[in-house]
């Protein structure tokens, strides 16, 4: 990146990982909250990225670079595909080989940008938030940025509405001259007992902990590498030797892996001081702001019926108030219910207590403990190509609905111990059977025998589905020999 010297230029940061276990069933392992619709039509890593539109930061020389996503393999399609619905392109998308939390991800993304002597002013911002005042984040931003150039360490805070218990607290210190709703940070406070967050409140000296940061590339390499050395080296050796893989530049694994896992407060907010040789501002930041961190707080901020009720889907409620009732598939009716969180999906029906929203990690616990598929994916499944959806399945059987988006195109491959019947329901499919390539139109079927090379594609502009009949004795995911994917895949 290449500046003239008097131009400061602003690096948004998109962080989108994380796994959102609070918003089960909905939110899964391998889809998780950010990419989700869960408040408006677009979902949460979308809005994120609209929200820098229109952000004219109104100190004069001062310009707006790529952005930059950082997201774990897992999710890359995911991130690149909701992208491209947006008519968008990252500068990077940046490929995390594990989670090491918000400090190294932040590392490596002022690693990236400060690069032939720039040194940008990183914006940081998860992805699974909520912001519905983007005029009054754009103001905070433009009060962070002044503070930033001025060497701060800069985060938001939001002034609390409630004794929330979920959040980490700022304790605000002196007011910074000249900037009004900006103030020096006395201290991060951890989450609290409902006791401690009353009297923070009421003291009206604390704002919640929103997770967004703003910092100089060079103040926060200088800060890491200060108060958490071995991050700083761990991220320095990933950075350097990073490869290109089509969207996405791939940081070294080894180097990644070994690094420590730690966030943005623990490793060096939490540790600023006057005598440290840094200094922390926070910003004020009252733009509707929710993290949706359970149930509960998408209930609080979604529209309600005039019973109190947030109603998505096919909804019968009688007699029933301030509830949160989704349904995905099925007509979902309840009676004389109060303050629940009724979640139904493909495969999963999920009750709580409003008030137990936070608990519902303890399900995804239980999930994992025994292994079960409901912990990670949905029934449908997400793919660069499209996506699948399990229909039915039986003994040395299974049934699978397939979309293929327009110019997908599945991996060239073979399978060891399954035969599969393809069955096009609407669209125009092209076949690679062995040496044949053919078409088939709608309600036009073929069968690709146990250990075909074989290959499905969608040469036209409308989505394609197809009807996948497996048939033998084993049907799992992992028996797929790939000769040839254009997405890379191994």
């Amino acid at each position: 990146m290449s500046v003239e010297k008097n131009i400061r230029v602003l690096q948004p940061v998109i962080l989108a990982g994380g796994g959102g276990t609070r918003l089960w069933p909905l939110s899964r392992e391998h889809y998780p909250k950010q990419f989700l619709n869960l408040f408006g039509e677009e979902s949460l890593l979308q809005q994120t990225v609209r929200r820098l539109d229109g952000l004219h930061v109104k100190s004069a020389g001062t310009t707006s670079a790529a952005m930059l996503v950082i997201c774990n393999e897992e999710h890359r399609f995911l991130v690149a595909e909701q992208m491209r619905v947006l008519g968008r392109e990252a500068g990077r998308i940046v490929l995390e080989p594990a989670g090491r939390n918000t400090a190294p991800a932040l590392t490596v993304a002022a690693l990236i940008s400060a690069t032939a002597g720039a040194d940008p002013i990183l914006l940081m911002m998860p992805a699974d938030h909520v912001i519905q005042e983007a005029p009054c984040f754009h103001e905070a931003v433009a009060q962070g940025l002044e503070l930033a150039q001025a060497g701060y360490l800069v985060t938001f805070g939001i002034v609390p509405i409630r004794p929330e218990t979920g959040y980490g607290y700022i304790a605000m210190g002196d007011a910074i001259d000249g900037q009004g709703g900006t103030h020096e940070v006395k201290s991060f406070v951890e989450k609290p007992d409902e006791a401690t967050a009353r009297r923070y409140v009421e003291s009206g000296g604390y704002l919640w902990n929103s997770g967004i940061f703003m910092m100089k590339a060079s103040v926060w390499l200088a800060a890491i590498g200060r108060f958490r050395p071995e991050i700083f080296t761990a991220c320095r050796t990933a950075c350097a030797h990073t490869s290109v893989d089509g969207d996405f530049l791939r940081l070294d694994a080894a180097a990644f892996s070994n690094c420590p896992s730690d966030s943005v407060d623990y490793a060096v907010m939490e540790k600023v001081t006057a005598q440290s040789g840094f200094k922390a501002a926070v910003v004020t930041l009252a733009a509707g702001w929710s993290d949706i961190g359970a149930w509960s707080s998408l209930w609080e901020i979604s529209r309600r019926d005039p019973e109190g009720n947030v109603i998505r889907g096919d909804i019968c409620a009688i007699d029933a108030a301030n509830n949160a009732l989704l349904a995905e598939h099925r007509l979902l009716a309840v009676i004389g219910c109060d303050d629940l969180v009724v979640v139904e999906t493909a495969d999963a029906v999920m009750v709580t207590r409003k008030s137990r929203a936070q608990d519902i990690k303890r399900i995804v616990e239980w999930l994992k403990t025994r292994g079960r598929e409901e912990r990670l994916s949905h029934r449908r499944v997400y793919r660069p190509w499209g996506s699948y959806e399990g229909v039915d399945a039986g003994e040395g059987f299974q049934v699978k609905r397939i979309i293929v988006k327009s110019g997908g195109k599945l991996s060239l491959q073979m399978h060891h111990h399954r035969a599969e019947h393809w069955i096009v329901v609407r669209g125009t499919a092209r076949v690679t059977r062995g040496e044949e390539v053919f078409l088939l139109s709608e309600n036009q079927s073929t069968y690709i025998p146990q250990g075909i090379r074989h290959r499905l594609e969608n040469p036209g502009d409308a989505p394609l589905e197809v009807i996948e009949v497996q048939s033998g004795r084993y049907l799992g995911e992992d028996d797929i020999v790939r000769f040839e994917d254009l997405y890379n895949r191994s």
